[in-house]
């Protein structure tokens, strides 16, 4: 009963898969009905050469280099990750197999309950299943398939959510990324399906899936209607196609599917070769189908004229004719500090005009504030005039005062001795007027 439980579960997955992951399988389909004979051009050259010369049109692809896989071991690979942002380790690797070799498990603990279908690599379907989901299940995951011999690498990346609530289980793409919300302890499948050819077929005549072949346009030749010149196989089969002359001057190197150097020379290039040359890649078995187109223009070649030996200069040069002007080249030295120079002196010419404009404003600040207040300067000279003169005409006046002061005392005391009719007397006079100045 558990084991047809189980089963009812994985069915009921698988058709809810099928239903909510629909672009996967159109992206398939899509892929599947493609025209694998038609070539994207991937590079354009402009050429041009002189005519009589040699040119090489590189056409080189790593992509094309035939590395046959006898064992057919480790050629295909499919691992999933699980990325987990609140671990330390957020990145974690979950299951990896090879084309030719088993799963490997890097967790004990998902032994048995995480896995791919053994036969992933022959129905394309490297879904990863789950079973008994728990918390620490939660995280986005990617399915990455690589394929090197092809040199393919597709990713499909899935986010896990886990829930405790039957009512919260959904399934839905939100723009970027198909979002799983599964309830605890249920199994899950993670959808990761390719299909393509070159995921579960593998071909036994591998040189037959390899071949490189160059064309040419001739000026107004539409590109369906070009001129095939050289088909090359990875068996190591060339076929050369035109006028014998034409395949002699055109080829391809031997050695151009071990080294992946598909470039085509074309010797002694006449005008006739003009034209638009076109480099196709096609690896059938990984899907490769490239083209390199190359527009070649033939110039006419250069003519070199022989110059006449010129005479020796004699000694008796006619002195009268005038020289032919000479021209002298300068080789100025590369240095990074050679633009200083000029701005040095523009710089000091600008400090020399702003001095001489400070000068001339202080000027004429001072010649504004003499033209302001001349009365204040005439009043203060007058005032001082004033008070020198002043001061003489007291000291003079004091003079005199006193003198007549004298002269009025001696009269007084001749005056006293006549009344009395006394003897005249000697006075002493200047030491009365020392006692009437004390």
């Amino acid at each position: 009963m558990i084991s047809m439980k189980s089963d009812r579960e994985d069915l009921v997955f698988q058709v809810l898969l099928l239903i909510h992951i629909p672009v996967a399988c159109l992206f398939t389909a899509v892929l599947g009905q493609a025209d694998s004979s038609s070539s994207v051009v991937v590079a354009g050259y402009n050429v041009s050469a002189l005519a009589g010369s040699r040119v090489v049109l590189q056409c080189v692809s790593g992509r094309m280099v035939w590395t046959r896989d006898r064992v057919r071991d480790r050629q295909r690979v499919v691992h999933w990750d699980v990325y987990r942002a609140h671990l330390d380790n957020p990145m974690d690797r979950v299951v990896d197999m090879f084309s030719a070799g088993d799963q490997r498990i890097y967790n004990s603990y998902n032994l048995g309950r995480v896995g791919i279908t053994p036969t992933a690599f022959e129905d394309g379907n490297f879904s990863l299943v789950i079973k008994d989901v728990t918390m620490n299940d939660r995280g986005l995951y990617s399915c990455n398939l690589h394929h090197l011999y092809c040199h393919l690498y597709e990713t499909v990346r899935v986010q896990l959510n886990v829930t405790k609530s039957r009512k919260k289980e959904q399934r839905f793409w939100d723009g970027q990324k198909a979002v799983f919300v599964v309830l605890v302890g249920s199994t899950v499948v993670l959808p990761c399906i390719n299909r393509r050819n070159v995921w579960t077929d593998w071909s036994e005549e591998e040189e037959d899936q390899q071949v490189v072949h160059w064309d040419r346009q001739s000026p107004g030749i539409r590109h369906d209607r070009a001129d095939r010149l050289v088909d090359l196989y990875a068996s190591g089969e060339q076929r050369s196609y035109g006028p014998l002359f034409l395949q002699r001057k055109m080829n391809i190197s031997n050695q151009a599917f071990s080294e992946g150097d598909f470039s085509l020379t074309i010797s002694d290039l006449q005008p006739t070769d003009e034209g638009m040359y076109s480099c196709h890649l096609h690896h059938h078995y990984c899907g490769l189908h490239e083209r390199r187109e190359f527009q070649v223009r033939v110039e006419p070649p250069v003519i070199q004229t022989t110059q006449p030996a010129r005479a020796l200069p004699s000694e008796d040069k006619d002195t009268t004719k005038a020289e032919s002007p000479r021209v002298i080249n300068v080789i100025l030295p590369d240095q990074r500090h050679h633009f200083l120079l000029p701005l040095g002196y523009v710089l000091t010419s600008f400090l020399l005009l702003v001095f001489i404009i400070l000068v001339i404003i202080l000027i004429s600040r001072r010649r504004k504030i003499k033209e302001f207040y001349p009365q204040a300067s005439m009043r203060s000279s007058r005032s001082h005039s004033s008070s020198d003169e002043f001061e003489m005409d007291v000291a003079e006046v004091n003079m005199y005062n006193e003198e007549e002061r004298r002269f009025d005392y001696k009269n007084n005391l001749l005056k006293e001795k006549v009344h009395m009719n006394t003897p005249p007397k000697v006075i002493d006079l200047d030491k009365e007027m020392q006692k009437f100045s004390k």
